[in-house]
């Protein structure tokens, strides 16, 4: 797997480890992407569902009123 090193905030680090209860900046940095990641997968995964299950739906127009 290919690694990228980058600079950040040392506070900000800190703070992520604290939170996260881990003790290596690496390994916490690396928890809050991987947290990231899998987050938007859920969205994706519900809002696809949400929209098939609307297309699904066999929904007659509206007569118009009036």
């Amino acid at each position: 797997m290919a690694k990228v090193n980058i600079s950040l905030d040392a506070e900000l680090v800190v703070e992520v480890m604290v939170l996260a209860g881990i003790g290596s900046p690496q390994d916490a940095i690396e928890a809050i992407v991987r947290d990231y990641v899998a987050r938007g997968h859920r969205t994706e995964a519900r809002t696809e569902l949400k929209e098939h299950s609307r297309r699904e739906l066999d929904v007659k127009p509206q007569d118009p009123h009036g």
